[in-house]
């Protein structure tokens, strides 16, 4: 059956770009692979359908014709489901998902599968909690992970050092194996990784004692992440190649979460700071002046105009969120306090404004 990639992070098809980061955000951190009830498909699929609808291009060619790829993207008369829909993977004696790995041997020299299932490091994943005003001007933060990382001792081969290469017997020093599948084209001859020497050729006479001969070891492993300016909460980070090492492969990816704590004055509403500012009926009758101090530790004076309302907002320039479109403002949000009791004289004014009209 073709893939919903709607379903798949449960929006709607005319989800906002913010909902379907949203939903792919929550999706990623239930199904990650790392957690102990993860789901290494389901997340596969939740990146697969974020990556095709969080790009407008691609999302259009998949609203159109079922695939990101376009028309001729999903086999004919644009069915995403293979050759008018219909299913052809079972129940014939050959499996019809093989054939990209097929048309993939034939039209790369035999390196088609090999080069898709080379081993991979495991992705991992880690929270960093950050202040309000972190978030917004960026920082740099050391952080010490556990995981599998190259071995210090033998450098990843998993041998002693100074031991003797031999030849893989099972390989004979080719690193990869050919095999022979059959398809419903033919025969044909294939080649995958040697999972013996896992691609070198050779493997070492005598293990490493450090990593026992697996080129990698559980450590803790000191990380430098730059945070750029003006994350939101709960958004993730990617660092690539910074997850965990394989010998005989590329390093996985690390996956950082942000948590981002409160403001004792300012709330964020996209590039903008806003704060709500009481001030007295008599200020906002009459005007005044206000000392705003920013995020950065400066004060500025703010102006009050006589007669403002409750409720109005007032901005202050350039004193917001940066971005690479420019910084965001500050948005204030005034609350006019009304005095819960009057004094004789007051009421006494009051009444007199009240004969004023005003």
């Amino acid at each position: 059956m073709p893939k919903n990639h709607y379903e798949t992070l449960g929006v709607e098809k005319n989800a906002t770009k913010d909902e379907i980061k949203k939903a792919f955000h929550k999706m990623a951190h239930k199904y990650h692979p790392d957690k102990n009830n993860g789901d290494d498909k389901k997340f596969k699929e939740v990146n697969e359908a974020h990556q095709v609808l969080s790009d407008d291009k691609k999302r259009s060619n998949y609203d159109q014709f079922g695939s990101s790829d376009g028309p001729m993207g999903g086999g004919y008369g644009g069915q995403s489901g293979g050759f008018g829909g219909f299913d052809f993977s079972g129940g014939q004696g050959f499996d019809m998902g093989d054939l990209g790995d097929i048309f993939g041997d034939m039209f790369s020299g035999g390196q088609g599968r090999s080069s898709r299932n080379s081993r991979r490091g495991r992705d991992i994943q880690t929270q960093i909690d950050l202040s309000f005003e972190e978030s917004i001007f960026g920082v740099s933060r050391k952080v010490s992970i556990p995981k599998q990382s190259t071995c210090d001792i033998c450098k990843g081969t998993g041998g002693k050092v100074g031991t003797k290469m031999n030849t893989c017997k099972t390989c004979n020093g080719n690193g990869q194996i050919r095999e022979v599948r059959n398809s419903i084209l033919g025969s044909f001859s294939t080649t995958k990784t040697c999972s013996t020497c896992l691609g070198n050729g050779s493997v070492p006479s005598e293990k490493c004692s450090t990593c026992r001969g697996e080129g990698v070891y559980k450590k803790q492993k000191e990380l430098e992440l730059n945070i750029p300016a003006g994350i939101n909460n709960g958004e993730s980070l990617r660092m690539t190649g910074a997850g965990e090492d394989i010998q005989g492969g590329p390093s996985g990816d690390l996956y950082i979460k942000v948590n981002v704590k409160s403001h004792n004055i300012y709330k964020r509403d996209g590039l903008n700071l806003t704060m709500d500012l009481p001030i007295k009926l008599t200020d906002a009758l009459l005007g005044m002046s206000y000392n705003l101090k920013t995020l950065e530790g400066n004060t500025i004076e703010v102006k009050i105009p006589e007669g403002i309302n409750h409720n109005e907002l007032l901005r202050v320039r350039g004193k917001g969120v940066p971005s690479s479109r420019g910084r965001g403002d500050i948005i204030l949000k005034i609350i006019v306090k009304m005095p819960s009791k009057l004094s004789r004289k007051s009421k006494e004014m009051v009444e007199k404004l009240k004969e004023e009209g005003l």
